[in-house]
């Protein structure tokens, strides 16, 4: 057996030059890790911890045959050991290390035999010690301390690394950017298990930021690379800084990579220069998608992306798509759109865009031919608000149970996104709402009027390690202004298929005009709800619940009609998010019978 406090005595003989030449040795088949502790608890918690960093372990894995790597990783276990108890509070605890029955730190390292079969880690844990005296100083108004670093609490080391982590940290938020640790004192009681710890902190001088000095090449110019970075050169310190001007970096999706870095030591003048360096993203990207319905059939998108069209990081992208493809209740819709998004165009957090597209719809209440053009800007309001908005002209040419009618309007949208979810496509906590306002003024004939839209989902996931996952979404949408039989058709709503009531045909609850003509309704609320399972590493199980109603008014009143869809899905877990595989049936309202089935990419929402 070695005592704690004698470890490094005996570890240091594995630095012996072991080179001698051996016989064909068995490896090491078994490590087993025995703990006596005072709990079961505590036994577990020692044993995960060494054997998660052993190397005797690793060799076992490995297969390592030779006995000088196996006793070396031996003797580096002691070390491993010894931390573990550290860590949980344990100073005058005891590991012992046997090799086919030999104390490895007895072995004759010169001398050793062909191999060694079994290992077995043997640790004695002692009384847990507590902090007599913990204290760190100088602490500030920004710092806070864990509740487990003061007198009476478990004397565990990893306690002790995060108050002082959280002392540095908290003088670096006040400016103070070469914080450091200066002195430190630990002294163990092992009479009465207690732990005495001071830990000075040197704050250093208050600093101001430097120049932002770029040390990469890119092909992206440096000018806008500052203009976007917004580097607060001269403004005090700030660690929160620095994070905000990578991330606006980053954000651009030009760089593969965005680093920022401290200069040594700071300017005479107290300034503080930051090192950034960049790596190019390649520029060009593409991409293809397909989805497949019972009722609304088949779905084809596919995008070409230019990262840096014109040397200031620009992202220009366009998008193509076809769907109802062998639709049953429509005809072809297809689109191309493009978008040019450039970065600070007034300030670091504020992009600008210009945005135009050709479409064609087909759907069951009206065909129409629509062109659009806008420009807009896009403000981050913090990390997960951001706000949107935009100057548009919008043409369209519309044909429906009420005749053939052209639309020209000039509209104003504005759009707040709230995202927190944990991955955007296959979110297991967090939430995502968008709200939206489309105020359109009619250049011809149309009437004015406001279009509103929100969409609401939250995740919730819970048991280990989130395999369960209850989601759910809202969705509001409401036409004011014109007259239901006087709005532009593809402003209103229809419920009914994959992205509002699945187990319902596609865009099938509609408001009845009467004499056979119908149209979409001024109103809109849908409901969906989902229970995941996750059965596997890359299958999960689905059960789900939607409904919608459409009405002619433009808020809630009751109305108009509901209609409902149930249904179970299959996810199988991709690099690029979950495949989809609903199918499911009506579960209320009189619009469809018989099953539909779903395929795509990504949850249902």
């Amino acid at each position: 057996m070695l005592l704690v406090q004698d470890w490094v005595k005996r570890a240091a003989v594995s630095g012996l030059g072991l080179m001698l030449w051996t016989l064909p040795a068995a490896a090491l088949e078994e490590v087993e890790i025995r703990v006596e502790g005072p709990s079961e608890e505590v036994e577990t918690r020692i044993e995960t911890a060494i054997s998660n960093l052993s190397r005797l372990t690793v060799a076992v894995s490995e297969g390592i045959e030779a006995p000088q790597d196996v006793a070396a990783a031996a003797l580096a276990d002691y070390s491993t050991a010894v931390q573990a108890l550290y860590d949980a509070g344990y100073y005058s605890g005891t590991v012992g290390i046997a090799l086919d029955g030999q104390e490895a730190s007895e072995l004759a390292l010169l001398n050793l035999p062909q191999g060694f079969s079994r290992a077995v880690i043997r640790i004695d844990t002692g009384p847990q010690f507590r902090f007599r005296e913990a204290e760190i100083s100088p602490t500030n108004s920004r710092t806070e301390l864990p509740e487990g670093f003061a007198p009476g609490q478990p004397a565990e080391t990893g306690v002790i690394r995060e108050a002082v982590s959280a002392t540095i940290e908290s003088w670096r938020q006040r400016g103070h950017a070469k914080a450091r640790t200066e002195s430190q004192r630990a002294v163990a009681f092992h009479d009465i298990a207690r732990l005495d710890v001071a830990v000075g902190i040197d704050p250093g001088p208050r600093l101001n930021f430097g120049r932002m000095v770029v040390t990469t090449d890119s092909n992206v110019r440096q000018a806008a690379i500052r203009r976007i970075a917004g580097f607060p050169e001269g403004a005090r310190f700030d660690p929160d800084d620095v994070e905000r001007v990578v991330n606006r970096l980053r954000r651009t999706g030009a760089f593969s990579s965005v680093t920022m870095t401290e200069a040594e030591t700071p300017g005479a003048d107290g300034r503080l220069d930051m090192r950034l360096a960049v790596s190019d993203r390649k520029p060009r990207r593409i991409g293809f998608g397909a989805e497949l319905s019972t009722q609304e059939g088949g779905a084809l998108t596919a995008f070409w992306l230019h990262r840096n069209i014109f040397g200031g990081a620009e992202r220009l992208r366009f998008d193509g798509d076809i769907s109802n493809i062998g639709s049953a209740e429509s005809g072809l819709d297809y689109s191309i759109a493009g978008r040019l998004d450039i970065p600070a165009v007034y300030g670091a957090e504020t992009d600008g865009y210009i945005r135009a597209s050709l479409s064609r719809e087909d759907e069951p209440t009206y065909l129409s031919n629509r062109a659009e053009f806008g420009v807009g800007a896009t403000r981050r309001l913090s990390d997960r608000l951001t706000s949107e908005l935009g100057l548009g002209l919008r043409y369209s040419e519309t044909e429906d149970d009420l005749g053939t009618r052209e639309f020209l309007l000039l509209t104003l949208p504005g759009t707040l996104t709230y995202d927190t979810r944990s991955n955007e496509l296959n979110p297991k906590s967090g939430y995502y709402v968008t709200a939206s306002a489309t105020p359109f003024l009619g250049l011809n004939s149309t009437d004015n009027g406001v279009k509103f839209d929100i969409d609401a989902r939250g995740y919730w996931g819970f048991g280990e390690d989130d395999p369960n996952v209850a989601a759910l979404r809202i969705q509001l949408g409401s036409v004011v202004g014109p007259e239901l039989t006087d709005a532009p058709p593809d402003f209103l709503y229809t419920s009914g298929g994959g992205g509002t009531v699945r187990g319902q045909p596609f865009r099938s609850l509609t408001v009845d005009l009467g004499g056979g003509d119908e149209i979409g309704g001024r109103s809109f609320l849908g409901l969906s709800a989902e229970y995941r399972r996750d059965v596997t590493e890359n299958l999960g199980l689905v059960g789900f619940y939607d409904t919608g109603y459409i009405g002619a008014e433009s808020a809630y009143d009751g109305s108009g009609q509901w209609h409902a869809g149930a249904g179970i899905g299959v996810r199988y877990q991709t690099g690029i998010g979950p495949i989809r595989f609903d199918v499911a049936g009506p579960a209320g309202g009189e619009t469809g019978d018989g099953v539909q089935f779903y395929i795509g990419i990504g949850q249902a929402f």
